[in-house]
């Protein structure tokens, strides 16, 4: 997609957003520049919202420009053959603007989750990470959280049991775990029928205790094979 293209694309989507989202957004504008990470390959930065300093206070006080990145979606679409610039546009768009309200309401889940997207680019490039970091993720229903693409399936245990079961799309399943696992453990699942866009992670852990602050275990990272637990029980 063209940059004139990206630009009308935008100012469409734009209009289909409630107005009182845009209360302080100075401008939405595209720019023709790639923003690429500062550390990591093929991520690049497609939109950010900017805060512009004012000598008010309040909420009302809080104004920003939303940018969106024409380079970095162009680049990450010659990476990715299947790359959906409507989606992600819109995803980007809303997301920046979603940063905005949240200052304006002095909140900051959507800076914990942009900070769980770091982590887990950190665990997909096999670099140190903070193991709760998904905490911070999307969480639909108890005990299961998304970040990105990726899903964990979070169980705080007493000790590593010789199995977990645990239910994905609606269908029952149970892995083995393997022997000499320690806690904590990120477990990657292989074997259910609809598995996720990205990763689906079984997570062992004990519950947080105060001396793990200054003593922190070393975390384990390996792979189970679910397979269908025709009788599942309750654990």
């Amino acid at each position: 997609m063209n940059l004139a293209d990206f630009e009308r694309m935008i100012r469409r989507m734009s209009t289909e957003v409630p107005a009182e989202y845009f209360d302080g957004i100075t401008e939405v504008v595209v720019s023709p520049r790639a923003v690429p990470h500062p550390t990591r390959a093929e991520i690049y930065t497609l939109g950010e919202c900017i805060p512009l300093p004012l000598d008010q206070e309040g909420a009302e006080a809080v104004q920003s420009r939303v940018v969106l990145y024409h380079g970095s979606f162009l680049a990450i679409a010659e990476l990715d053959p299947e790359f959906e610039w409507e989606r992600e546009g819109w995803e980007t768009l809303t997301h920046e603007l979603r940063h905005h309200v949240e200052w304006r309401a002095r909140r900051d889940e959507l800076e914990a989750l942009d900070r769980a997207a770091e982590h887990n680019y950190a665990r997909q490039d096999g670099e140190p990470f903070d193991p709760l970091y998904f905490l911070d993720g999307d969480s639909p229903v108890p005990g299961v959280y998304q970040v990105e693409d990726d899903w964990f399936l979070d169980h705080v245990v007493r000790q590593v049991p010789s199995a977990v079961r645990f239910n994905w799309h609606g269908q029952h399943y149970i892995a083995e775990i393997p022997p000499r696992t320690t806690l904590p453990a990120y477990l990657l699942v292989d074997g259910v029928d609809e598995p996720p866009q990205g990763d689906l992670i079984l997570v062992l852990r004990r519950r947080p205790r105060l001396f793990d602050l200054f003593r922190p275990a070393e975390l384990l990272q390996g792979t189970v094979q679910a397979v269908s637990d025709l009788k599942p029980e309750v654990q």
